[in-house]
């Protein structure tokens, strides 16, 4: 009687070097991929000292908000009514002190003022606002000329927000602050139109 050849299945012990050596693969090529598309950093700003040695004077002024980005749409939702604020930032009446004034002009025209008290603490970059006990804001610089950014958070949020000296930065400053939260898995992003004029700003 002739007998039918067969096929005999790998050896265990093959199958088991090839499961090990695609991990191995795998996992180098996750660390490769990390190494290249790992989030960029962001140099945070110093916000001790008032007297213009350790708090740099050309962070005081006027600013333009732009953008801004959460986790959630709903930790902007605030933001929506907006198309455009515009603040300013000077040295407060005590020290270790920053008063942060702003108007905001809404997109049904009207012009609404804003005012806050922060509070700098020795020895750290955070600044507390008056009256918000729960809210901590931290100041980051930006890749952009002329941009600064704010991280805010508080009770069930935390938002980046980017400011600018201008109030129509390039494109390329507003896809790169886009891009680096993203990264940071702050996926839902506000862009404010800017299409009005801004409002004045109180002096009081």
């Amino acid at each position: 009687m002739g007998s039918k050849s067969q096929t005999l299945p790998p050896a265990p012990s093959c199958l088991k070097m090839f499961h090990q050596i695609w991990a191995a693969l795998l996992y180098l090529y996750g660390i490769l991929l990390n190494s290249i598309y790992q989030c960029p950093e962001h140099s945070q700003l110093t916000t001790e000292g008032l007297d213009g040695k350790e708090f740099p004077e050309p962070h005081l002024g006027r600013w333009y908000f732009i953008a801004g980005a959460a986790p959630t749409k709903e930790e902007l939702a605030t933001f929506d009514p907006v198309d455009n604020i515009v603040f300013n930032m000077a040295v407060g009446s005590a020290p270790m002190q920053l008063q942060l004034r702003a108007t905001i002009r809404t997109k049904n025209g009207l012009c609404a003022p804003r005012k806050w008290i922060y509070h700098l603490s020795e020895g750290s970059t955070d600044l507390r606002t008056e009256g918000r006990p729960d809210m901590k804001t931290k100041l980051f610089s930006s890749a952009c000329p002329g941009g600064i950014m704010l991280k805010e958070t508080g009770q069930g949020y935390q938002r980046f927000l980017l400011y600018n000296r201008s109030p129509h930065p390039p494109e390329k400053c507003v896809e790169e602050f886009q891009s680096l939260t993203s990264c940071l898995d702050f996926k839902a992003f506000l862009l404010t139109p800017r299409n009005q004029e801004t409002c004045e700003l109180s002096s009081n």
